[in-house]
């Protein structure tokens, strides 16, 4: 696997340094909340002697999870980096929360990882793998990721290691179920008085010998007569699943005809399979007991941490351009290339300020460099949800972080990860590059935010803090998305789900000093007249000196959807002088825009004027806009206004198992479903027009209804007359009058 050299351990609670990418792991940890992702970081760290004392999540104790809102919370809400050393190796540990509105950063640390732990608790996973973990299997499949598993939660009465096999298989295997296989077999001690037996130690399959944690120390012993003949069948299937990936074709020939593999040969053909990403080895592991030095089974995850995936020189490298977008050459993992790095996290210290996460994926980053920054400010699907932004800094201190500790280090190495203090303006997903030679590193899909939440300053004070507290969240965090809508005035939010909403608001009071109070999120209405209605505006004033007179008279027609206002003049014999007529134009179109019955823009009109009167002297430009404001409003007065609604072009992607529970609600949220269409995977993909208003708080009804396993786009189509009933409805909830529709 390359060089193990270079890779210096630091004390108890420090962190270790690398000198050479040979002599890196950088691991992200996946799972659903719950699954153990914290507390499996906290026994690795106890284990490598990175720790004295292995922290609780309970007691919000752990190394991973110090922000206040975690330890408040019990579980994690951000990325967090843990660096240990073993066995000649710096490992990187990325711990990632396994909630869905946090999947950004999930996404974040896959994009700073070379292979993956899947973390799943037997406890939780009756009959499969969460959808946000199968999710993210699938995108590290598609890149050849290595991955491997490791099940929890084996201490919990009324779980089975083989079950929690089967369905990890089931789950992950895909068209072959023999590329995931387990490792170890957990040894289970005598029942307890609920009929539970405990976890003790492990059986490893190749080398068959019993590893014994009951004594709080790691023992191997040779396995007991009795347990010889429950292995052989485990142990065969675990060989012929190695042998069928190995790069001797030969090799398995020789098993078939009876030749005793030797278990040097079958390490090494593991190791590689694994770092190729086409074997995905099972292992089980408990956090240490009280007063033992190390858990059951994070030996044998950092022996395969450090034996079987791969170093950051395997990786395939990201895609960069020039800024401009020109085509540039793909970086190489070399220590003494040119700087290519990117920003994978952005957070904000109390003390520090701003502090950047940072993967080198070439060169070496020191303090005091000149680097260029570059962010392109857009998502995966070509959005420009920020403007692009430029500039040249310097590089301040870099550090390794260790829970809220940063630990000084002098450079950081290609492959490698560190910290970085006051990075100017450096958002997530920037690039650090030469400054004579800058590039852009191709940015990582995040999900696109689809809940709103709307938020207003609590007081005078936190009015001009505001701006400044929400442009730092959307800095740090690309899954949301600030507005500022024209129509409604509201500043929105937009958020990946009700949890990410609670976060960002404790953020913004925590972080920031920024009280706010969420309310109601408006759609953008608008209003049209349903009839044809005359109207005549008379604007005569004479309080001495010099008047105001002005008379229109004119006639409103609605229009198809999307036309927009026409005016058009139709005055005969100079009733209405030239140089007024655009006046009165004016004076409609200002009049539309504040709107009629409720306040909303009017739309898809036409405007004629027939006929007006006017005054040598008293007649002027501004006497001609109010009679045209009064003349559309003494129109709409005698006629109905309409309200329209946005209708949005909605596509939902959900296993077939929910698509008629999924076309049901669509359609009782006013829905027309359009068409379906097969999807990979067993997924079939609903396309349907729903009205906006009926979508709000879709993204957590379908998170409910698909148990996790659905996602949706959507995007705007029109804006289609509101049925009276539900328009009443609105105006009753918006306290806008009820004119009538």
């Amino acid at each position: 696997m390359g060089e193990k050299t270079h890779a210096h351990p630091g004390a108890a609670g420090g962190a270790p340094t690398a000198g050479h990418p040979s002599a890196v792991r950088n691991v992200v940890l996946v799972g659903p909340s719950g699954s153990g992702k914290t507390t499996l970081v906290e026994a690795l760290a106890l284990t490598a002697g990175a720790v004295n004392r292995a922290g609780r999540v309970e007691d919000g104790a752990t190394v991973s999870d110090y922000d206040e809102i975690e330890q408040r919370r019990r579980r994690s809400v951000q990325l967090s980096l843990v660096p240990v050393a073993w066995d000649g190796c710096k490992i990187n540990l990325l711990d990632t929360p396994g909630y869905a509105d946090f999947v950004g950063e999930l996404r974040a640390g896959l994009r700073a990882a070379d292979a993956a732990l899947f973390v799943v608790s037997a406890a939780q996973e009756a009959e499969s793998v969460a959808a946000t973990t199968r999710a993210a299997w699938e995108e590290c499949a598609l890149v050849g990721m290595p991955r491997a598993i490791v099940v929890t939660h084996l201490d919990t009465a009324r779980t089975s290691f083989d079950d929690m096999t089967r369905i990890c298989a089931e789950n992950f295997g895909g068209e072959d179920p023999d590329a995931v296989l387990p490792l170890y077999l957990p040894v289970l001690g005598p029942e307890g008085a609920d009929g539970h037996a405990p976890l003790t130690g492990l059986t490893g399959l190749l080398s068959r010998r019993i590893l014994d944690y009951s004594s709080g120390e790691r023992a191997e012993e040779p396995p007991a007569p009795g347990q010889e003949e429950p292995l052989r069948a485990a142990r065969d299937r675990l060989i012929e699943g190695i042998i069928a990936e190995s790069e001797d074709e030969s090799l398995m020939d020789r098993y078939l005809g009876g030749e005793d593999i030797d278990v040097t040969t079958l390490v090494a053909d593991l190791e590689r399979a694994v770092a190729r990403g086409s074997f995905h080895p099972v292992l089980t592991a408990a956090p240490a007991a009280e007063g033992a030095r190390q858990g059951i089974g994070t030996v044998e995850l950092l022996e395969l941490i450090t034996r079987g995936f791969p170093t950051p020189l395997e990786r395939t490298p990201p895609v960069v351009t020039t800024p401009a977008g020109g085509p540039r050459p793909a970086p190489v993992c070399d220590p003494d290339g040119p700087l290519v790095a990117e920003v994978v996290k952005t957070s904000s210290d109390p003390y520090v300020g701003r502090v950047s996460l940072v993967r080198v994926f070439s060169g070496t980053l020191r303090p005091d460099d000149s680097v260029h920054l570059c962010g392109h400010g857009l998502d995966a699907t070509g959005r420009a949800p920020r403007p692009c932004h430029e500039a040249e800094i310097r590089v301040g201190a870099l550090t390794s972080p260790f829970g809220r500790r940063q630990h000084a280090l002098d450079r950081c190495v290609a492959g490698d990860l560190a910290c970085v203090a006051r990075l100017g303006e450096a958002e997530t997903g920037d690039t650090l590059s030469p400054a004579d030679d800058p590039v852009l590193i191709e940015p990582w899909s995040t999900p696109d935010p689809l809940l709103p939440l709307a938020v207003r300053a609590h007081g005078k004070a936190d009015e001009d803090k505001l701006s400044q507290g929400l442009a730092r969240l959307v800095a740090e965090d690309p899954t949301l998305r600030l507005e500022q809508n024209p129509d409604t005035g509201q500043v929105v939010l937009w958020c990946l789900g009700e949890a990410h909403q609670e976060v960002a608001l404790e953020r913004l009071r925590s972080r920031y000093g920024v009280q706010v109070d969420a309310e109601p999120h408006r759609v953008p209405l608008r209003e049209t007249f349903a009839g044809r209605a005359a109207g005549r505006g008379r604007h005569v004033k004479q309080s001495g000196g010099h008047g105001q007179f002005a008379i229109c008279e004119i006639e409103v027609e609605p229009l198809p959807p999307g036309t927009g206002i026409e005016f058009v003049d139709k005055v005969v014999g100079g009733a209405v002088p030239r140089q007024f007529i655009v006046s009165v134009e004016k004076g409609v179109r200002a009049q539309a825009a504040r709107g009629l019955a409720a306040g909303h823009p009017l739309v898809d009109v036409r405007v004629t004027l027939l006929d007006g009167k006017a005054h040598s002297v008293d007649s002027s430009d501004a006497a001609f806009q109010t009679a045209g404001a009064l003349a559309l409003r003494e129109a709409a007065s005698a006629s109905r206004i309409q309200l329209l609604e946005p209708v949005c072009e909605v596509s939902v992607l959900v296993p077939d198992d929910y698509v008629g529970p999924v076309m049901s609600d669509l359609s009782g949220r006013r829905g027309r479903v359009v068409g379906t269409e097969q999807s990979a995977g067993g997924r079939t993909l609903v396309r349907a027009e729903v009205p906006e208003i009926e979508v709000g708080r879709y993204a957590v009804d379908l998170r409910s209804l698909s148990h996790g396993t659905g996602r949706f786009d959507r995007a705007y189509a029109r804006h289609e007359a509101m049925p009276p009933q539900v328009a009443d409805r609105v105006r009753v909830e918006r306290g806008d009058g009820s004119p009538g529709a």
